[in-house]
């Protein structure tokens, strides 16, 4: 064998070289590993900057926003609107004597159901029916209102075991509208 064929092996200083490249390769793993659990704890890495990321605070009115989208609360959100906007939509006359009470908001339904304080508004308002429905749609979008349920007035309070009852009575017979 040729001197060229051997390899010398490492002594001395060339040996503490070997040996110190080798601590620290060692060691820069080790602190990689650790850096990576620890951005892992703090949340994937995830580091606040200059610019807007998903958990950035949001202004109320956007949060709210974002929340009736993410529900799909669009159209009971614009039915609440309108409720709250009433006399604006119907005229102060109307508003004063009906008052709306809910929305069923079944795709097959879609009623507005309004009370009024007596059967004249009733009456008043079962013939505005069609020009309301059209004009709610206007605002609330094609559809979202199919039909306006008018009540009439409601009468006393049924309760038939007071203490001035006539044996076999069944309570009052008028019916109030």
């Amino acid at each position: 064998m040729t001197d060229d064929a051997r390899v010398p092996e490492p002594s001395g200083v060339d040996l503490a070289r070997v040996a110190l490249r080798a601590a620290k390769e060692q060691a820069k793993a080790r602190g990689a590993a650790a850096q990576q659990k620890k951005q892992a704890r703090r949340g994937g890495g995830l580091r606040s900057g200059a610019r807007a990321d998903g958990r950035d605070p949001l202004p109320l009115g956007a949060a709210i926003n974002r929340l009736i989208t993410e529900r799909g609360w669009e159209t009971p959100a614009a039915v609440g609107g309108v409720m709250g906007r009433w006399p604006q939509i119907v005229g102060d006359d109307l508003a004063k004597h009906c008052v709306p009470l809910r929305y069923d908001e079944d795709p097959e339904e879609r009623v507005l159901t309004v009370q009024c304080d007596s059967t004249a508004w009733a009456t008043q308002l079962r013939l505005l029916a069609p020009r309301l429905v059209a004009r709610l749609n206007e605002d609330l979008g094609h559809g979202t209102v199919r039909v306006i349920k008018v009540l009439g007035p409601g009468g006393p309070r049924r309760g038939y075991g007071g203490p001035l009852r006539a044996p076999g009575s069944t309570g009052p017979g008028d019916t109030y509208g």
